[in-house]
């Protein structure tokens, strides 16, 4: 369709003398183009004064809408003072169809506003290179084969977002690449660099005969006051890394790299989003946002009662850069844990944020709808006289000229609508960055209580002025909760010892300043489960996970955690390294963790579901990291050699019957097949390479970093235990478990399954190592002294650790250990591969080993016993002990034993212990 065709609406012309004249420059042209052109010069007398200077151009030129290349074809040939002159000339061409495009309804705003940010872009990178250019001439900067002399503009604000205004100034931080030259070469290059960052922008937004093509403002760039116009990457990367501000990362949501070496602008960006992006959610900024719009409208003066006349559409209430705060912080908050909503402009910024439910879809609809027609009027404004304002005018003609551009004949009904709008958007925004202050007063206090608040100002947590700012605004609704709990007393001792372990406060205190809800999940935490507040302590970061949308979603199971894991660890070495990806493994791993741990205290899940979901995130941390361990060894060592190695998990976790506070025991197994050793940079013989990478794999997992470690491994169940090597061979593995291991050893066996691996031919390694567990299981379960060595086991064991008291149902004879050792007894005896322990006790009933009635009760005793056991870890990593157990730990142990009190659990577990003892002596007669 022709430019004509398109054309859906035109201004009505408020001068119509102005028009005629404009009209009459264009006597063939078609009805619809003639009204456009009378609406436009008969409004604004800019526009006006273009389309008589570009009266010849403007016919054929409307037809294309590739404005931009077309009108700047070929300048890249031009001296710089001919260039000047050019993109004068291209500016106002494209200044002149965008307005008419956009009036007569012929573009959207998107297109508009991309058409203005493209010539901007162009503008900057042909000056730029020109000025480089010239430099190198002169012999100034020094050689090197980077892009533009390793020179780069990034574009800032609506720039980078690609929706600059009509009349807008341009946002630019110039940067340069310094490793592009020599150590010795950098100081002369840094100063001729400078100077053709000061031409680039003289060329651009000096006043001339011809006009200007784009004012330019360098002040974002780090620290503007002391720095030259153009500084390195390293020294502004220090910069933010040291002082950058809540406003700077907000700026960084939209900066793009524009012009110059592109490739050198998208490494920086890339460097620098860790700065951007916190990898927690940050609900700190959220006052930071706050505060600096305050300040900006004190600063303005736009406060007071809002008036249509003179209003700034873009910093006054309702205005466009609420929308902005509002859209951008949100994106500051979340937008370090999820990637699709780290969008530039503002209407996918609050279109992404819908689609996760960070905002409600409604809200980012209506918003959407204010943030374009606030667009539109500010580039009517600016339409009128090429002025970069953003008030509307005070003046009822003003006011009229404005309303005209907008469609409207009625300036009167269109103020209405706009005072309607902008106290909408104020609502909107408002209520988010300045909640109602909280007006309930404190519960009443018993000296104690009070005497424990009154310590906390000494807290790490609350030594700053803004953690303890924030803090104030939450301490009413955190005590009042405190107040209700079950045991209230109990519930301020352990937020008491929570909060005297957090290193600081601010982030933590936002969290729960911005999501009400989550004061009443810490209160009920450490009200019952003081292992949990104390993990909590530690890891304070894991309530991001409450926010994120899926912690109260079904389990993912092993295989969904892996393949999410793997997917984030790809991420975090290709734009971290291996270190980065130790670290967002404990950050995640530490999520789900917490996550089991809630659910399994507020009786989402039971005990055995506990068990199995420890299970599947040790394994898919296992399971999930070796592979890039083994990477990263072999990018020093070469590729592993032969067919690979096989982690097993042994214990608990072959078992898959993990609890909160439980180990992991592994054993590595490998198979070299021949080849003696790898090839690579640094290569290894194959015994050494897979101890190393076994040392690798260990301290990936239980090495702590800046997040923590994920579990504490012991490899103590290999071959020859402590003194025997870290990783075996499966040859070797082979013999000794046919020929030399001890009864107990082949009593660990029936817990062994692989958990992960690496190499050329690791599954077939797997498959391999099953098969030989089940062989080892079968020939050597028919030897006679099982029972005996098992005997003499049990003794030594519960002489070396008794029960520690009561409740204590882990250690000595009758309790858990002793039924899992009967348990693996009848796995290994009966040659059954289950791994489980009452999978275990079935297989020796089917076998003719054990009575249905024996292994019914302990079958019976068994669950009993785990449910207190794995209870009593969340508790706490100290043996259970009655007398210690605070009353909301015993709510909630009761409650997992369905039993009405405490005495009726000590008896319970005393009829469970003496009857499982008998039993169990029953298979060892003298």
């Amino acid at each position: 369709m022709s430019f004509c065709d398109r054309i859906t609406r035109h201004p009505l012309p408020v001068d119509p003398a102005r028009a005629q004249d404009a009209t009459a420059l264009f006597p063939d042209a078609p009805a619809p183009l003639r009204d456009l052109i009378a609406g436009v010069a008969g409004s604004s007398p800019f526009l006006a004064g273009l389309i008589r200077q570009e009266a010849d151009w403007l016919p054929d030129a409307l037809e294309h809408d590739d404005v931009v290349a077309r009108e700047t074809a070929g300048f890249e040939d031009l001296s710089p003072d001919d260039l000047g002159v050019a993109l004068r000339r291209a500016k106002r061409r494209v200044a002149l169809q965008a307005a008419l495009a956009d009036l007569g309804g012929v573009w959207p705003l998107a297109q508009v506003t991309q058409s203005l940010s493209d010539l901007a872009d162009r503008a900057v990178d042909l000056a730029l290179r020109a000025h480089v250019a010239t430099e190198v001439r002169r012999g100034k900067l020094p050689a090197t084969d980077a892009d533009a002399g390793g020179i780069f503009a990034l574009a800032m604000g609506k720039g980078g977002a690609g929706e600059l205004n009509y009349s807008s100034d341009i946002d630019l931080i110039v940067l340069f690449d310094e490793t592009a030259y020599a150590e010795a070469d950098q100081m002369e290059a840094r100063a001729a660099l400078i100077r053709a960052t000061r031409r680039m922008a003289a060329t651009l937004s000096d006043v001339t005969d011809h006009g200007y093509v784009f004012r330019t403002d360098l002040r974002l760039r780090p620290d503007a006051s002391v720095t030259p116009v153009c500084i390195s990457t390293a020294a502004a990367l220090a910069y933010y890394e040291a002082e950058g501000r809540t406003w700077e990362r907000a700026a960084f949501i939209k900066a793009r790299a524009a012009a110059g070496d592109i490739a050198a602008g998208e490494r920086f960006l890339a460097e620098l989003r860790p700065f951007v992006w916190r990898k927690h959610l940050d609900f700190a900024a959220i006052q930071d946002a706050h505060d600096m719009r305050l300040r900006i409208r004190d600063h303005k003066g736009l406060g007071g009662r809002l008036e249509v006349p003179g209003h700034n559409i873009k910093l006054g209430r309702g205005g466009i850069r609420e929308i902005e705060f509002f859209t951008q912080t949100r994106q500051l908050i979340a937008g370090g844990r999820d990637v699709s909503l780290r969008m530039r402009d503002t209407v996918g910024g609050l279109a992404a944020l819908a689609a996760k439910g960070w905002i409600p879809a409604d809200v980012a609809q209506e918003l959407t709808d204010h943030y374009r027609e606030h667009r539109d009027i500010e580039h009517r404004i600016q339409m009128v006289n090429d002025a970069q304002t953003h008030s509307l005018p005070k003046d009822t003609h003003g006011l009229r000229v404005v309303a005209a551009l907008m469609g409207s004949d009625d300036p009167d009904a269109w103020q209405t609508r706009l005072k309607t709008r902008l106290a909408r958007v104020h609502e909107l925004t408002e209520e988010f960055f300045a909640p109602d202050e909280i007006k309930a007063e404190r519960p009443d206090l018993s000296p104690e209580s009070q005497a424990i608040i009154d310590r906390w100002q000494g807290y790490p947590a609350l030594r700053s002025d803004r953690a303890l700012q924030i803090f104030r605004r939450i301490e009413v609704p955190l005590l009042d909760r405190m107040s209700r709990a079950s045991h209230p007393a109990e519930a301020l001792a352990r937020f008491d010892s929570f909060l005297a372990g957090l290193p600081a406060g601010v982030q933590l205190f936002s969290l729960f300043e911005a999501n009400p809800q989550l004061i009443d999940l810490i209160v009920d935490i450490c009200g019952t489960a003081p292992a949990l507040a104390a993990y909590l302590a530690q890891h304070p970061a894991v309530l991001d996970a409450v926010l994120g949308g899926s912690f109260f979603a079904p389990w993912p199971k092993e295989a969904g955690l892996r393949v999410e894991l793997e997917q984030l660890l790809r991420t975090a070495v290709t734009s971290g390294g291996y270190e980065a990806a130790l670290d967002a493994a404990r950050r995640w791993a530490h999520e789900w963790h917490f996550r089991i741990g809630v659910h399994h205290l507020r009786g989402l899940i039971d005990a055995d579901e506990v068990a199995g979901q420890y299970a599947d995130l040790a394994g898919a941390c296992v399971c999930a990291l070796f592979p890039v361990t083994a990477d990263e060894f072999a990018r020093k060592h070469g590729p592993a050699p032969g067919r690979g190695a096989v982690v097993l998990g042994m214990g608990s976790l072959g078992a898959r019957m993990l609890n909160a506070g439980s180990d992991l025991d592994l054993i590595v197994i490998y198979d070299a097949d021949g080849v003696d050793a790898s090839v690579g940079p640094r290569p290894l013989a194959a015994r050494p390479y897979y101890a190393r990478l076994t040392q690798a794999m260990v301290t990936a997992l239980s090495a702590p970093t800046a997040e923590g470690r994920l579990y504490e491994v012991d490899m103590r169940l290999r071959p020859s235990g402590r003194q025997g090597p870290v990783a075996t061979s499966v040859q070797s593995f082979e013999t000794y478990q046919m020929s030399e291991a001890w009864t107990w050893e082949h009593l660990a066996l029936t817990r062994a399954r692989v958990v992960a691996q690496t190499g050329a031919d690791a599954s077939a390694l797997a498959d391999q190592l099953e098969a030989l567990r089940m062989q080892v299981l079968r020939q050597r379960g028919a030897d006679p002294r099982v029972m005996p060595d098992l005997a003499q086991m049990r003794a030594r064991l519960f002489a070396a650790k008794p029960a520690a008291g009561p409740w204590d149902v882990r250690n000595d004879a009758g309790r858990l250990q002793d039924i899992d050792l009967l348990a693996q007894a009848c796995a290994l005896r009966a040659g059954d591969p289950a791994r489980g322990t009452l999978a275990q006790l079935r297989a020796g009933k089917r076998a003719g080993l054990l009575e249905a009635s024996a292994t019914e009760a302990l079958s019976s005793a068994w669950r009993v016993f785990w449910r207190l056991h794995a209870a009593g870890r969340l508790l706490t990593d100290r043996p259970l002990d009655n007398a210690e157990i605070r009353r909301g730990a015993q709510d909630f142990l009761q409650r997992e034993l369905d039993a009405p009190d405490s005495d009726t659990i000590t008896d319970r577990i005393r009829d469970q212990v003496t009857r499982a003892q008998t039993l169990i002596a029953a298979q060892f007669p003298d």
